[in-house]
């Protein structure tokens, strides 16, 4: 046909930026040099990749607050701008990282919403914070510093706009609420935050096992189910299934502190679950990503 194919393993070695997902297709690009961008978008029509299928770049970066280099992922909508584009931090859950944050495929949802014309445009930025429920529980290693003070400057640097949001997934969604409440207490609250599946553990000895807090006390500061109300003006949303093993905790947030959107669905703790709320996410999303603009 003329042009040259490149098969999954050469196209890694060259440029290793192409790779397949369990959570939907996308196109992975880890420099944003017009021949790399060639270089995806002649591979993407070997393989019949649909046009409306996510970007998503990659970076390695080094922290400071984390005293390493992490990965830092930009999921986007394809054929958008991203000049200026409003972002929504994305919180991984435990064991996971910045690679594999597209939970339930939020940026293919995104990326199909935005071609419609039914979403306004936005992003997701992912980053490495390892397993320690986003915060300082190994001294030197601050996965919430790095969110808060080096997230919006790398974001700066690379021409998108500001957080408006985060949106978190299991140990992220924990983070998500507890990012929410840090911002607040800055006097500088995002629009929204979004937990799916939020690991919000109601016991200690459970919670223990994770050993992700040095002990119940420092549990009991950061844990969101104690600090109902301290995510100020910030918009809420939170999804969860009746099977999850956090129902329980999830249902006592919903019930006392009343967020916009508070939903219980068939499901248990998996991607299978977050497909079905994914959709809803972006709504709510969606919403305040306008006022970001």
């Amino acid at each position: 046909m003329g042009e040259p194919r490149y098969s999954r393993r050469s196209l890694i070695a060259a440029i290793g930026v192409i790779i397949a997902t369990a959570a939907g297709g996308a196109t992975y690009v880890s420099s944003p040099s017009d021949a790399t961008e060639q270089q995806i978008a002649t591979a993407d029509r070997v393989r019949g990749t649909s046009a409306a299928e996510p970007t998503v770049r990659f970076e390695r970066v080094y922290s400071a607050a984390r005293r390493r280099e992490v990965n830092l992922a930009f999921y986007l909508p394809t054929g958008v701008n991203p000049r200026g584009l409003p972002m929504s931090i994305l919180l991984h859950g435990l064991h996971g990282d910045a690679r594999h944050a597209n939970a339930g495929n939020l940026a293919g949802v995104l990326t199909s919403a935005v071609a419609k014309g039914s979403v306004p445009a936005f992003g997701f930025v992912a980053v490495d914070g390892g397993d320690n429920y986003w915060h300082e529980n190994i001294p030197g290693d601050d996965p919430m510093a790095m969110l808060l003070d080096e997230v919006p400057q790398w974001l700066r640097e690379r021409g998108y706009g500001e957080p408006f949001a985060v949106t978190g997934v299991s140990m992220g969604g924990f983070g998500s609420l507890l990012y929410a409440r840090r911002r607040a207490e800055r006097g500088d609250p995002i629009a929204a935050a979004a937990a799916i599946s939020p690991g919000l553990i109601t016991t200690w000895p459970e919670m223990a096992k994770r050993r992700a807090f040095k002990n119940e006390a420092e549990w009991a500061s950061l844990d969101p189910l104690r600090h109902l109300k301290s995510t100020g003006s910030t918009a809420l949303g939170v999804w969860i299934g009746d099977r999850d093993r956090f129902i329980e905790g999830t249902r006592r947030f919903i019930r006392d502190v009343r967020p916009e959107v508070g939903t219980v669905k068939a499901g248990g703790h998996d991607d299978g679950f977050y497909r079905k709320v994914t959709p809803d996410v972006v709504r709510f999303l969606a919403k305040y990503a306008k006022r970001a603009v």
